[in-house]
């Protein structure tokens, strides 16, 4: 089965999860037959991509790509894609419009059997490729414009652009039940036409690599000295909650003093984070990486005791898989779509600070709770499997032919 798969990052040039589902994703989905066609939106090399074919879209390097605010609500243009301009490739909707226009000439020339389209970024592409081919499209929703606007509305646009393709999708895969139940209250579509297939974690791909003491040093020594290292490794927007997470370290220290924070990304919400910190008094006690990737970003999990993820609105949420591979005991909000996979972690709301600053001194200062939650977890995160997510996919590529062919 030919596969038009349409994504906005794959590794190593990619800032989050996203690139990394797709990644393990189209690999199982090939290893099982399907030959792929992966389009992304910027021109560089992915190593190890030998079992599907990456089709760049425009030139635009991938640090120009990470400066055009895909993720970040308020930074969305207002702009409906016949506005923008097609040789502005420094504006995320002219990049967008330029994708779309790739698209129609990949599939002039080469038919797919199937249209599978990641998030908003790629829907306009993914119908304009089903209006010319009439092959069935089916839209992936690892995020909604709900989900990356945290406690606001987001941008219009964007939610004009996911309603759309939501409405023309033939089949819609949801990475939770959190996100199917927000599809079809926000955007009112059929539950019939929503199948959650919750994401997976490729242990092989962690193989080969040891664990860089010099990275943090200082966390280190501290550790040493008997600190527990409270981590989080996320992009700094208002979705993942991290001033929720910042009031609850401030209250933990109040409780627990041998506690400190490590927060590994970056975001519009930087500087607002770091003021926060001092606010509360906490300066001293929190140290920002800034983006991490490669050897920094695996780093970041071994030194990590505990690993939080204080997400206002989280799909699913791949980090925590991660965490857990690393021997981090895990702390996850209840609006996390991973903890419908995980029984062994603790949950909170993610407004509820109180809770997970006694959460955090609970496993910090139980050496025997932390053994029980990271031995526990690691159980129930190697039944997961790619392969498995792979094989739901190409059911539901053919329910989705089937349906079109009627």
């Amino acid at each position: 089965m030919n596969i038009l798969m349409l994504g906005w990052e794959l590794p190593p040039h990619n800032s989050g999860g996203l690139g990394v589902a797709c990644y393990h994703m189209s690999k199982a989905l090939a290893i099982n037959g399907a030959s792929i066609d992966f389009v992304v939106p910027y021109t560089a090399l992915h190593p190890n991509t030998d079992f599907m074919r990456v089709h760049a879209a425009t030139p635009v390097k991938p640090l120009q790509r990470y400066g055009l605010g895909a993720y970040d609500s308020a930074a969305a243009e207002y702009k409906s894609l016949s506005e923008s301009d097609l040789e502005d490739l420094s504006s995320i909707r002219g990049v967008q419009k330029r994708y779309v226009r790739f698209v129609e000439q990949h599939v002039n020339r080469t038919a797919p059997d199937a249209i599978h389209a990641h998030d908003w970024l790629t829907m306009e592409a993914g119908m304009r490729a089903k209006e010319i081919t009439g092959a069935p499209l089916i839209v992936h929703v690892h995020a909604t414009e709900f989900d990356r606007s945290g406690e606001l509305y987001g941008n219009p646009i964007v939610h004009e652009i996911e309603y759309q393709g939501l409405m023309m999708a033939d089949r819609i895969i949801a990475v939770s039940t959190i996100t199917k139940n927000l599809i079809i209250h926000r955007y009112h579509i059929p539950a019939d036409k929503i199948e959650v297939v919750h994401n997976a974690f490729d242990v092989d791909s962690f193989l080969g690599y040891e664990y860089d003491r010099r990275t943090y040093r200082y966390l280190e020594s501290l550790k040493a000295e008997g600190y527990t290292v409270v981590a989080t490794v996320t992009r700094f927007t208002v979705q993942k909650g991290l001033t929720h997470f910042l009031k609850a370290a401030a209250r933990a220290c109040e409780k627990y003093d041998k506690l400190v924070f490590l927060l590994a990304g970056d975001g519009e919400q930087r500087d607002e984070l770091l003021a926060l910190s001092a606010d509360l008094g906490i300066a001293d006690k929190v140290l920002f990486t800034g983006f991490v990737r490669g050897r920094q970003w695996r780093d970041a999990y071994n030194v990590a005791d505990i690993f939080v993820m204080s997400s206002v609105s989280e799909p699913f949420g791949l980090t925590a898989l991660e965490a857990a591979h690393h021997d981090n005991a895990l702390i996850i909000s209840r609006q996390c779509g991973v903890g419908e996979v995980l029984g062994s972690v603790f949950r909170f709301d993610f407004w509820d600070s109180d809770l997970l600053a006694d959460q955090i001194v609970a496993v910090a200062t139980s050496q025997a709770l932390k053994k029980e939650l990271t031995e526990n977890v690691k159980r129930e995160y190697a039944r997961m499997s790619w392969h498995d997510v792979a094989a739901k996919c190409m059911s539901i590529y053919q329910t989705a032919r089937v349906g079109a062919a009627i």
